[in-house]
């Protein structure tokens, strides 16, 4: 995808909540987040936080901001995080990378920049108005 495109329409409650066990642990990341088209001359990526430190500590969201830059594929876009969590035994930056990397794909086909068909491919994620699979015919018999 080119650098110069831009998310063209708003894609609001996109959760992504990672949760794999690792030898016992991890990794775990929770966001809840809204994207919108970029300001004029805004970033590639504008990426903002309003819940507490206590629930999404500040030192979580530079993994977070990799994975959504890897997400978008070079689409521009505005980022609020509006909820999230973390457990103090199972986050690490892991987690935020890969759920800011599903949220951007989920942006890119709630957009309609992806064909709804890579849904299927989003393992953590979830939206509202997101695609769901086709249902196979039951064979008769």
């Amino acid at each position: 995808m080119a650098a110069h495109r831009r998310l063209p329409v708003p894609v609001p409650g996109i959760r992504a909540r990672v949760t794999l066990n690792i030898g016992g642990c991890g990794p775990y990341a929770h966001i809840v987040a809204d994207f919108e088209p970029p300001g004029p001359g805004g970033a590639a990526l504008e990426l903002i936080s309003v819940v507490p430190k206590r629930r999404l500590p500040k030192a979580m969201l530079p993994a977070l901001r990799e994975g959504l830059l890897e997400g978008l594929g070079g689409v521009g876009a505005a980022v609020l995080v509006t909820d999230g969590s973390f457990d103090e035994v199972s986050s690490w930056d892991l987690g935020y990378r890969m759920a800011g990397r599903e949220a951007g794909r989920a942006a890119l086909i709630g957009a309609g920049l992806l064909p709804p068909e890579a849904a299927g491919a989003l393992r953590w994620t979830t939206w509202p108005g997101q695609p769901r699979p086709k249902r196979r015919p039951r064979p008769y018999g």
